[in-house]
């Protein structure tokens, strides 16, 4: 029997705020263990939380930039649940009114746009860290991330392919980057996802059991669960059995899901309203604040891109995968570049530096002004486009311009043509067979020779210069 899966994704992510979510304490990853903690978010007695204005302008963003409807009046709840990592033994999250519903990310899928919603964008405090040491017969608590504000953001059921749930999430870290509410780093915890699915018969109405997949810490580990839940589960209906609604883990080395716990329901954790604060009420005007100071999105910015410089989808979309690189590219056109040069710059050579070194492009240390000059020498002919390539990396190397560079390492290229021919003549003179091959009908030999020309030049011969003369020195030498 062929069936049909439901995925919908339940997401927490780490606001970039200086301070927690209801204290003072910073909101820092990687101090000393429980060095970041007092007593509102160790949950001391007589403690009371206090709400942390750039958290909730932070969740306002992001909600507004996901296309939400934005509730001006929202609450807080206590979500109880015991577990060692809670020092207060429940949750402040928002639940009966969270601060954004209602929203949408659009995606291709299967070269068609589809459209995930969002069911509610929440505010609430992560909880603490276990850390389980190899062979010990105990965990240690680490409550400095206790407190640090979340934006939980839980789609529509609207998927039913796993590469769409691993799209969905590219193109939702990438607009929450754009807007600076979060870095989405998922190896510092910043990003975590929960999987829900449930399978039905094609062609059946009601949806099947659901099972939840907890805390996968990679977009391709979701999309790796998800293969393996829909096959186990397709197995189990297919043998007469039935799935159980249950909380998974899965096994990344084992590439598997396990069993955690029985499936928790909304009534399992009590929610009552939070009495230590009140209703969270958005300021007059704020919301318009906040929409305005919004950068333009990745998907406006890429089809800007292809609209106005006539650039191909695949090059948009790379230009616009983050936002400084998108910055550093409009920098360039400011500086006086052509985009489609500039664009295959930065996707060549640029991104290549930034990847291999592992930085930001903006700490790669060579502005969009000296790139345009080093454009400009290659674009002119004073440099050939290798030995652009070789300067581009030396720039990065000292940090100097590149016309510095190319002054002082003489590597300006040469269109003298007296001399052009003269390494010609050389490079005929040293490589007679090459010569021959070429005389007796075997054209390719001229890519040879034109190397060995380009050697006697050092590298510094103009190929748009040497190519002409060299053939022309050829049919010379034809009988």
């Amino acid at each position: 029997m062929n069936y049909i899966a439901t995925i919908g994704l339940e997401v927490h992510v780490q606001l970039a705020t200086k301070t927690k979510m209801f204290c003072s304490c910073r909101n820092e990853y990687g101090a000393e263990p429980n060095t970041h903690t007092c007593p509102v978010c160790l949950g001391l007695p007589g403690s009371l939380p206090v709400v942390n204005e750039q958290a909730v302008k932070m969740g306002l963003m992001a909600a507004l930039a996901l296309g939400c409807e934005v509730a001006p009046v929202s609450s807080f709840e206590r979500k109880n649940y015991f577990y060692a990592d809670i020092p207060k033994n429940y949750q402040i999250t928002q639940y009966a009114t969270p601060i954004g519903s209602r929203g949408v990310v659009e995606i291709e899928s299967e070269g068609k746009p589809l459209r995930v919603g969002i069911t509610r964008l929440h505010l609430e405090e992560d909880a603490g860290k276990l850390v389980h040491a190899e062979g010990e017969d105990f965990s240690l608590v680490d409550l400095n991330r206790a407190g640090v504000p979340l934006a939980e953001i839980v789609s529509e059921p609207d998927m039913w392919l796993p590469e769409q749930a691993h799209e969905y999430l590219t193109g939702l870290k990438r607009i929450l980057r754009y807007i600076g509410a979060s870095d989405c780093d998922m190896e510092k915890g910043q990003l975590r996802c929960d999987v829900n699915l449930s399978i039905r018969p094609e062609g059946s109405g009601p949806l099947g059991t659901r099972t939840e997949v907890k805390n996968l810490n990679s977009f391709r580990n979701v999309q790796r669960a998800l293969a393996y839940e829909i096959e186990r589960q397709t197995k189990v209906l297919n043998e007469g059995g039935i799935v159980v609604q249950e909380t998974l883990l899965f096994d990344a080395m084992r590439g598997v899901t396990e069993v955690m716990r029985s499936k928790e329901e909304a009534m399992d954790y009590r929610y009552f309203p939070e009495p230590d604060l009140g209703p969270l009420k958005l300021r007059d005007g704020w919301m318009a604040e906040v929409q305005a100071s919004l950068p333009e999105l990745p998907a406006a910015r890429k089809a800007r891109l292809i609209s106005r410089f006539e650039l191909t989808e695949y090059a948009a979309g790379v230009l616009t995968a983050e936002r400084p690189i998108a910055d550093y590219f409009e920098a360039c056109l400011q500086a006086g570049s052509d985009a489609k040069v500039v664009s295959n710059w930065i996707m060549g050579e640029v991104l290549r530096e930034v990847n291999e070194r592992k930085l930001e492009i903006k700490q790669l240390g060579v502005s969009p002004q000296n790139l345009v000059e080093l454009i400009a020498l290659v674009e002119s002919g004073k440099v050939n486009p290798n030995t652009g390539k070789a300067v581009f990396v030396q720039m990065v190397d000292t940090g100097r311009s590149a016309a510095a560079i190319v002054d002082e390492k003489g590597l300006a290229q040469v269109n003298d043509e007296e001399a052009i021919e003269e390494a010609i003549q050389r490079a005929i003179v040293n490589n007679p067979k090459p010569v021959s091959d070429y005389l007796s009908g075997k054209k390719s030999a001229i890519g040879f020779l034109m190397g060995q020309v380009m050697r006697e030049t050092k590298g510094k011969g103009n190929p748009k210069v040497v190519g002409p003369l060299l053939e022309t020195a050829m049919k010379a030498l034809q009988p």
